[in-house]
Formats: C-alpha cells, structure tokens, sequence
C-alpha cells in the first residue's frame, strides 16, 4: 500500500515537473533562457578568436618567460576564475529574472481552482512547481558552464574540472533565491516583486559580506551585533562566488560548510513559510 502511494505521488511530481516544462516553453522562457545563453558563449568564442600565445598572455599582464606553457597555464587558470565569477552572476540574474512568473502563474483563478480540484495536496503542487523551475535552470546552467568549459579546453588544451564546481555552487544559490521567489509569488502573485527582492537580496549579501571592514567602522555594539545578525540571516551569495574563485585559481580548499548550511537553512525556512501561507490560502 505504502509502496503504490509512494510510487503514485512520485508520477504526480514528476508531472507537475513536465508541466513547468511545459509552460516554460510556451511562454518562451525556456527558450530565452537557452537563446541569452548561447549569445554568451558565441561572445566568447569571438573573444577567444585572439591568440592565446601571443595577445592574450600579455594582456593579462603575464610577461613572457623560456616557459611558455606555464604561461598559458596561469593565464587560462585566471581566465577560469574570472568567467565562473561573470558566469555565476549572469545565470543566476537569468535564472531569477526566467523563474519568477513560474509561480504567480499557477495562482491564477480558473487555473488554481482546476488544480486544486485534482487528487493532490496543496505541498506536492507548490514543491512540484519548485523543482520544475529548478530543473529548466540546471539545464541551462549545466549548457552553459559546460559548453565554456570545451571552448576553453579547445582552444587552449588544457582542461581543468575545477571549472565545473561553478555548476552545483550557482545551481545551490538559485536554489535558495528560488525559495524567495515561490515565497513573495505566493504572498504577492507579482513576478516583478519576485525579481526585485531577489536581485535585492543577492546586493545585500555582498554588502553584508564586507563584515570585516564595515565592523571596524560602526561605533556601537549593538550596530556592530546587528550587522553580523543579519549577515548570518542573509544567504551567502558573495562568499559563495570568492570561494569558488579561490578554488579555480589557486586550487585549494575553502569553508564551504559554514555558507552552505546557514545559506540552506534561510531556504528552507522560507520554503516552509511559502508552502505554510500556500496552504492556508482561500482560492
């Protein structure tokens, strides 16, 4: 028994999954998505068109030496960490700004009411929509990084995987931006709302993250208490984006347990809140 009503709300997810794929296509987010995407990397493969001997190491101020591959190396290593930062912050602007009509979507009246009239809870309907939208996102992410990836290991030979880190650290952060933007979709219906908490959210993070200085700066206690409070609170998108710089460049280890689990549980805190004030709406 346990068994076919697990297997039956896996169909009904997986559903509820295809339907946001669905809906993403017609409204052509799916395909503005992939289309900016791409215009990215035939950007760059008309940048990457320069030689990499010859202009491109003394345009990033690597002076020529007997070592020529070693050159090539510290410049492609520089270019990988500098392009993981533009392309984490550019997929997760696309992501935020594709995703936030998803929600406020299903909430419309007739649509809502068909809905909730099928054979499923309100929590599987609102978490089917989540990882629908994740989903097209990790397509999109997964394309991207990958195809800049090849380009690079192409053009230069040299391969080095730990560009692909950006992959599940950008997809970590939309994850936690998206349970912002299913929340303020329930609360408010309004995708512009959507975007602009979240795109708000992702300036405070990097201003809250410059704790150090700001600290030093602030004259009282309590400002200073405050300060720190809300940059546990806030999801570490700046942190998150210098580690995985430090990681690419010099290729050594960096506190990803701290960002991650205080970033996860302002997510699922959210999330809960979202599905919390879903369920106790009148449609």
């Amino acid at each position: 028994m346990s068994i076919h009503l697990n297997r039956s709300r896996s169909q009904v997810l997986a559903a509820l999954i295809s339907d946001t794929f669905q809906e993403a296509r017609a409204r052509w987010l799916f395909w503005g998505l992939f289309g900016l995407s791409t215009l990215l990397v035939a950007i760059f493969l008309f940048v990457l068109r320069i030689d990499i001997v010859q202009g491109a190491v003394s345009f990033m101020g690597i002076e020529a030496t007997a070592r020529p591959i070693y050159n090539i190396r510290k410049f492609v290593n520089v270019s990988y960490s500098w392009v993981s930062i533009v392309l984490y912050i550019w997929g997760t602007f696309l992501a935020v700004f594709a995703s936030a009509g998803l929600t406020p979507s299903v909430l419309e009246a007739g649509r809502i009411s068909l809905l909730l009239s099928k054979p499923l809870t309100r929590t599987t309907l609102l978490m089917g929509r989540y990882a629908g939208n994740l989903a097209v996102v990790a397509l999109n992410h997964i394309y991207l990084i990958s195809s800049i990836w090849i380009i690079i290991g192409l053009k230069t030979n040299i391969w080095e995987p730990r560009f692909l880190v950006a992959i599940p650290i950008s997809l970590f952060i939309f994850a936690v931006l998206l349970c912002v933007v299913v929340l303020i979709g329930v609360v408010s219906e309004s995708a512009a709302l959507s975007v602009m908490v979240a795109v708000a959210l992702m300036l405070i993070s990097t201003i809250l993250s410059q704790r150090g200085i700001v600290v030093k700066l602030l004259d009282s206690q309590w400002s200073r208490d405050l300060w720190l409070a809300f940059y546990w609170i806030v999801p570490k998108i700046y942190d998150f984006g210098v580690a995985m710089k430090d990681i690419i460049l010099y290729d050594h280890s960096a506190d990803w347990f701290t960002p991650a689990w205080t970033s996860a549980a302002f997510g699922i805190a959210v999330l809960s809140g979202a599905i919390y004030i879903f369920k106790r709406r009148d449609f």
